[in-house]
């Protein structure tokens, strides 16, 4: 099985230089039945990459841009009246694909925010009077940029915590950067082939789910989640005032799900805590919520996580 996500991997490496982080959180979030939102200035190869990664999978794509302006007819679709053979027809919207790009969820209002959401939970959409299934597998890789501040509508809490990862996407090295520069440069890119298949993909998702977790681990996981939501327990005193909410119970489901998508792609049939420590930060960074004093003190949920890790003992 992992010779098959080698493959992948492969593929997409020819049109996108660097940004192995990304490609394995898509990856994992993907084996999980997650949706995963990415953070990042403009530029980093967020499109090219989920596009990248359709044609490996042999799997449809499609993008929507987000704008002030959106409706959620048209990300869903809508009911549009033919005067040919007066009768309503079902215009299907971009919704209805295996890969869905939100570029900019932020620069929507919240009533397209949340039909979006809404479809990610529920693999539905309802047109008129009809109920549409989306086709597995449905994967939705949102992206905000950071840097915006005008026409912006920031996710709240219990929307965020609909994905199952959070990535913040920083700059290429110098030397990815000289050598996508210099292929952009040449237009030297190679055709991206599809290399696994629809039931390759289910085979993998069923190969992850069978990974073991041993109970001490699983315990150390139900710990480091249980840290964030009384601190004092585990002598995080300094940390009690700047956490407003701890991590939710979708953590734990989706920590247990991730750790094995790790595991597996590590090429490992068992999880260990290095797996644990290595995704807790994708996974928890948008789930806790911060007070006020930790704002004004300028302290991230990155840094509570790292607290969080340090306090806890490893099994």
């Amino acid at each position: 099985m992992i010779e098959k996500v080698k493959l992948i991997k492969q593929e997409v490496a020819k049109v996108v230089v660097g940004q192995e982080k990304m490609i394995d959180s898509l990856l994992i979030s993907l084996f999980c039945d997650g949706h995963i939102l990415i953070e990042g200035v403009p530029g980093l190869a967020k499109t090219t990459t989920v596009n990248a990664l359709s044609k490996a999978l042999g799997l449809n794509f499609k993008r929507a841009q987000f704008t002030p302006d959106l409706l959620p007819a048209d990300i869903l679709g809508a009911e549009i009246y033919d005067p040919q053979n007066n009768n309503f027809k079902i215009k299907k919207g971009p919704i209805f694909t295996n890969l869905l790009l939100a570029d900019e969820i932020n620069r929507a209002p919240a009533k397209v925010q949340s039909a979006l959401l809404e479809v990610m939970q529920e693999k539905q959409v309802t047109l008129g009077d009809t109920t549409f299934k989306i086709d597995a597998p449905f994967f939705v890789m949102a992206t905000q940029n950071p840097v915006e501040q005008e026409g912006v509508y920031q996710l709240p809490e219990a929307q965020l915590d609909r994905f199952m990862l959070k990535l913040v996407v920083g700059y290429n090295t110098k030397e990815e950067e000289l050598e996508i520069a210099r292929r952009i440069s040449s237009g030297n890119f190679e055709t991206i082939n599809s290399v696994v298949s629809k039931e390759d993909l289910d085979a993998i998702k069923e190969h992850v789910k069978s990974i073991h977790i041993d109970k001490e681990v699983e315990e150390y996981m139900i710990e480091l989640i249980n840290a964030t939501r009384n601190p004092k327990e585990y002598g995080l005193d300094d940390i009690e005032e700047m956490l407003y909410f701890g991590a939710s119970p979708r953590v734990s489901i989706d920590m247990f799900k991730a750790v094995k998508a790790m595991a597996f792609m590590r090429e490992r049939d068992y999880v260990t805590p290095v797996d644990v420590a290595f995704i807790i930060y994708e996974l928890m960074r948008h789930r806790i919520v911060l007070s006020y004093e930790a704002e004004a003190q300028g302290v991230t949920t990155d840094e509570i996580i790292q607290k969080v890790l340090e306090a806890v003992t490893i099994p």
